[in-house]
């Protein structure tokens, strides 16, 4: 088989092209959406509970360090 891109030979099960790197056949799978919900999103309730928290261990730790 040749590559479609540098006309390199390559074997006939090869993915890719050993040469320059170019898929020998379109992906199996598709790609998930982009978009708005594309990205998983953070609850809202993980940032104050957070701060809540670094706010009880650096008064654990003063109080410790006293």
């Amino acid at each position: 088989m040749k590559c479609r891109s540098c006309s390199t030979d390559i074997a006939d099960n090869a993915l890719i092209c050993y040469r320059c790197g170019t898929a020998t056949a379109e992906p199996r799978i598709t790609p998930p959406p982009t978009g708005r919900y594309s990205r998983k999103q953070t609850p809202a309730w993980v940032g104050p509970v957070l701060a809540a928290a670094a706010a009880a261990a650096a008064a654990a730790a003063t109080w410790w360090l006293m």
